[in-house]
């Protein structure tokens, strides 16, 4: 993964709203959404969260979190109206998000930008970080929203290890945030995405053209039993999210960005608090 502190275009020639500038964000926007979230969060996931403490009051940080719950991902929604709910619009952060979102729905990555969600590269968070911005990351991507259902209480980043490349060279805490319900709103049975993909090189094309990275079969609403990374109703389960306290390293700099064996190292350190955050959650 290589670093490009290049400052994004403030807005791109093709499109606005692309993901390539930080300047798209519209707090009036947000508000607009906030009645909405607000209702899914006291009464349909009938949230509870805690660990809000650990979040500092201003200056850069690296929020990592792990995805649930299908491409939804009820708990990342949650969590953004909480942020919002306390810390009001005005109080920048951003989120980084799969390039993917823009090539299947032009209008639902237009929404999200206004929200917060620029496209998930290292110029863009660099960019963001040197503005003294927190910046979200779910680096484990769809095959960690997606991932099948006996591993609903792993943390699971897919081996995905950018973000910490990322923490180090720019010197920013990582501030964990973990979940517990989100994968619940649906039963992921299966990832077939090793034989689709075998189909694709015999000749079937991607739907849209676009290679889905995973391919769960899942039990879910509205469809019952499904396939593919589509779009479904949650089920209405409780969700308990918590903030964690930053973990801070030994080292920065770009030399320790490049030395792998610490990068490994770092990252297995996340993971472990993660995970070990995750089980208490689920045991208290």
């Amino acid at each position: 993964m290589k670093y490009s502190a290049s400052t994004p275009r403030s807005h791109s020639t093709t499109s606005r709203f692309d993901g390539l500038s930080l300047d798209d964000r519209n707090p009036e926007f947000i508000k607009l959404m906030l009645p909405i979230w607000e209702w899914l969060y006291r009464y349909y996931f009938r949230v509870e969260s805690d660990g809000w403490q650990y979040v500092p009051a201003s200056g850069k940080m690296l929020v990592v979190g792990s995805h649930n719950g299908g491409i939804v991902a009820p708990d990342m929604f949650m969590f953004l109206y909480e942020w919002f709910h306390r810390y009001g619009t005005e109080r920048l952060a951003y989120g980084l998000m799969h390039p993917t979102v823009w090539k299947v729905s032009p209008e639902l990555a237009s929404m999200a930008v206004q929200c917060g969600a620029i496209k998930a590269h290292p110029k863009m968070a660099i960019a963001a970080l040197r503005k003294n911005i927190p910046v979200l990351v779910y680096p484990g991507g769809a095959e960690d929203t997606f991932r099948p259902y006996h591993l609903r209480d792993k943390i699971y980043f897919a081996g995905r290890k950018g973000f910490i490349k990322l923490a180090l060279r720019e010197t920013v805490p990582i501030v964990p945030i973990i979940s517990h319900g989100a994968h619940d709103t649906l039963m992921v049975l299966g990832d077939f995405y090793q034989e689709v993909k075998q189909l694709h090189e015999w000749g079937m094309p991607w739907l849209f053209g676009i290679d889905p990275v995973v391919f769960p079969v899942y039990l879910g609403l509205p469809w019952g039993l499904s396939f593919g990374p589509l779009p479904h109703l949650p089920l209405p389960v409780q969700i308990r999210t918590r903030v964690c306290k930053p973990i801070v390293f030994e080292r920065y700099g770009a030399d320790a960005a490049g030395d792998r064996d610490y990068v490994d190292a770092c990252f297995d350190l996340v993971t472990m608090q993660m995970q070990q955050e995750l089980d208490r959650l689920i045991g208290s």
